[in-house]
């Protein structure tokens, strides 16, 4: 099994499930209110230890019970948390996600610590980067780290997978020549691409793009010119989105750990998807590498 380094944020999420989403100026009243261990990064790095990765993590939480309570989840999912920076001052992050009757989220970011990830604390563990085999990088930290993360990983040979989310315009093109796996949903392709065929990103150095549909599958484009949909896992009811997308990631990033083919990694991050939709909560809905059947 390879190694893998994530390198990116840890928010303590306030999750609100609502009847429906407010409008603009509407008060809604919710029906219920839990504290869930998330953050894209953390999510990923969850995930794949979960399932049997051999990971460390690089992030940053602050001085207070939500960071200690997120290093803890992490660490019971097999995690290697010595790594991670404890800030002085800042706050851990925090998500607020409302939750819909339909299982629909949308999140709101207080970025806290995570914007402490910056890259002088990435010099200061590059021996991580030198130890792994594959680092899976988001957008919840500073573009410029990430940006600084993917080349050093290149440079080193290693693997990069980017979770391009939240997705934004201004992603230079050095970063997509750094990228071996791009994996963004349907919402944050059109806001990468701004109106552009999905080749575009091929164009700008990507290797390999996953897209994922929800319930509509997916697709792919390969550094082959292959250019084909994958499935989605039938018979699901959906309770809560949240944290599938970084699941998917997390689960693809293991697949290809352990040598199995692209094609392979999508089909297993697939069930796993599927499984963490039809359960509540962030970490919580993620499932151990026991409960999954391919």
């Amino acid at each position: 099994m390879k190694k893998i380094a994530v390198i990116g944020s840890l928010n303590m999420d306030y999750v609100i499930t609502v009847p429906s989403m407010p409008q603009v100026g509407e008060t809604v009243l919710s029906t219920g209110f839990s504290l869930v261990p998330g953050g894209k990064g953390a999510n990923q790095a969850y995930a794949a230890g979960r399932l049997g990765g051999q990971v460390v993590m690089l992030g940053a939480v602050g001085q207070d019970s939500a960071g200690d309570a997120l290093c803890q989840s992490l660490a019971s999912a097999g995690v290697d948390v010595s790594r991670i920076k404890h800030c002085e001052g800042l706050p851990t992050g925090s998500a607020f996600i409302p939750v819909d009757a339909e299982g629909n989220n949308s999140i709101l970011v207080a970025q806290g610590a995570n914007g402490a990830v910056d890259i002088s604390y990435i010099k200061e563990n590059r021996d991580v980067l030198e130890s792994c085999d594959i680092v899976l990088l988001q957008l919840e930290i500073p573009l410029e780290t990430v940006v600084f993360v993917a080349k050093t990983a290149k440079e080193l040979g290693k693997t990069v997978i980017l979770d391009p989310a939240p997705a934004r315009r201004d992603i230079p093109e050095e970063l997509y020549r750094c990228v071996d796996y791009l994996k963004p949903n349907e919402t944050e392709l059109a806001i990468l691409t701004d109106g552009r065929p999905a080749e575009y990103l091929r164009s700008s150095g990507v290797k390999n793009i996953v897209v994922t549909l929800g319930e509509k599958g997916g697709f792919l484009l390969t550094e082959d010119g292959q250019n084909e949909p994958f499935p989605a896992v039938e018979a699901v009811q959906v309770v809560d989105t949240t944290a599938a997308g970084d699941s998917f990631t997390g689960a693809m990033a293991v697949a290809l750990a352990r040598g199995d083919s692209l094609r392979q990694a999508v089909r297993f991050a697939s069930t796993v998807a599927a499984i963490v939709v039809a359960r509540k909560g962030a970490q919580t809905s993620i499932p151990s590498l026991d409960e999954i059947t391919t």
